[in-house]
């Protein structure tokens, strides 16, 4: 961000300097060139005037040459001419470039001023008593170099790029400030998110740095985190409580019955495991309401987790019970690249809580294998990586579900099949959402249910992704 924001107030600065400094620069540069002009036309124009009550001699005046001399510049090259194009007073020895111009002076009874690429030239006529009618009785040649003249300029430009240079290093001092200003309590903020997404409840954003509107952000975003803290804290311990309150009656009832089976008459035996039966099932509703509700407050440590062989691992530990359905299970990595031990730094990973993509995996499985258990079909693992993430997909070929079903399947009890729970989605939805992914059902092609799980790459949560 504050790279940014630099580079627009850079790019502000110098379009305005651009804007306003050239066109000034040109028109000082402009008038600097006019004055010098003008300054040796004026200096033509009195040595004309000094030189109009002598220009009747042929000869050389001495004094004509002194009063030239001190009324022109110690550069300036000069000649005094009278009617016969003869010398009357010399400095210097000017270039031929005046021959021309003084013919053509004379041709049109008007002085004339020349600028060539190093001087500047001025043929001024010198008329009998200032009156100019008849013919000039003499004319006067002044060449001056525009060495003064262009350094001038060239001390205009560099004051102006200095002055520009200075405007653009300001601008950047005062764009690197205010981004900063902004940015550090952005960064402090967005640490503090990420250490309480790592299960650090107790982390709390600094309020005392930028301006009033993130210092209030901070305050709220402080108060949000007190409340989640205490919502989590109070959550796990009804998690705890509920846990030992439930599962101890459970047990004593599961081994009351137990006993009662053992000297039970063979009437009384089937209502009795009917009873077991129904304990059993209580239990396993028991346990999958308390592992939905640790997944609803999922505050654990992030780990950064290879896919890969997270779900050779998971599809090894399965393969035995689906063997036992006939049921063909696959694990199909995208890429081929990363079944090779030998490109690890290749494989896609994710950011997740220890054990969740376990338990993810193991829920899925588990009702994709359920789904087709004994009618020969095959359920199939696959993970792709992306520059955004990783993308976990398990495909089974069994009835799959109605449109119905998969708008419902990850509410609770939103059970499929009977004797289900319906908490094995419920239970990856979570797990997937609270862990920054997202889940979604789809129709096989051919038939079946395809679940596509989708997780954002490590470079995320390690705040490795530029930020400006």
């Amino acid at each position: 961000m504050t790279r940014r924001i630099v580079l627009a107030l850079l790019t502000l600065t110098a379009a305005v300097l651009a804007a306003a400094v050239v066109p000034l620069a040109l028109q000082a540069a402009a008038h600097e060139r006019d004055a010098y002009v003008n300054s040796a036309q004026g200096t033509a124009r009195a040595i004309a005037a000094i030189a109009e009550a002598k220009l009747d001699e042929n000869a050389e005046d001495p004094a004509l040459t002194k009063a030239m001399v001190q009324d022109a510049h110690e550069q300036d090259e000069l000649l005094v001419l009278n009617a016969q194009r003869q010398v009357v007073a010399a400095q210097g020895t000017p270039h031929d470039v005046w021959k021309q111009m003084a013919a053509d002076a004379e041709q049109t009874g008007a002085s004339t001023t020349k600028l060539t690429k190093d001087r500047v030239v001025v043929v001024e006529l010198v008329w009998s008593d200032g009156k100019i009618q008849g013919a000039p009785i003499g004319m006067v040649i002044l060449e001056r170099p525009l060495g003064p003249l262009n350094e001038t300029i060239t001390n205009l430009w560099v004051y102006l790029g200095l002055l520009c240079a200075g405007a653009m290093t300001a601008a950047a001092l005062i764009a690197i400030y205010f981004a900063r200003w902004v940015s550090r309590p952005l960064a402090t903020l967005d640490s503090a998110a990420r250490q309480i997404a790592d299960g650090k409840l107790t982390v709390r954003a600094s309020t005392g740095d930028g301006p009033p509107e993130l210092r209030r952000m901070a305050a709220t975003f402080n108060m949000m985190a007190g409340r989640l803290e205490t919502l989590v804290h109070g959550h796990r311990a009804m998690l705890a409580d509920v846990s030992h309150q439930l599962r101890t009656p459970l047990t004593a009832l599961r081994l009351r019955l137990d006993l009662l089976a053992v000297d039970s008459p063979p009437a009384d035996a089937d209502e009795l495991a009917g009873a077991q039966e129904e304990i059993a099932r209580l239990s396993r509703l028991v346990d999958g309401l308390l592992a939905t509700a640790r997944a609803e407050s999922v505050t654990e440590q992030l780990e950064n987790i290879d896919v890969v062989a997270a779900v050779a691992e998971r599809v090894a530990a399965w393969q035995p019970v689906a063997d036992g359905h006939g049921v063909k299970l696959v694990a199909e990595p995208a890429n081929a690249d990363f079944k090779g031990k030998d490109k690890d730094a290749d494989r896609p990973r994710v950011a997740l809580g220890a054990g969740h993509l376990e338990q993810i995996l193991d829920n899925l499985l588990d009702n994709a294998i359920d789904a087709i258990a004994d009618k020969g079909g095959s359920v199939t693992v696959s993970v792709a990586s992306s520059a955004t993430g990783t993308t976990l997909t398990v495909v089974d070929d069994g009835p799959g579900m109605t449109a119905q079903e998969r708008s419902r399947a990850f509410l609770r009890f939103a059970s499929g099949s009977p004797g289900g729970t319906g908490l094995g989605l419920a239970i990856v939805h979570r797990l997937v959402t609270s862990n920054g992914g997202t889940i979604k059902l789809e129709d096989t092609p051919g038939g079946g249910l395809t679940v596509v799980l989708q997780f954002p790459g490590t470079a995320l949560y390690e705040g490795s992704n530029p930020a400006g």
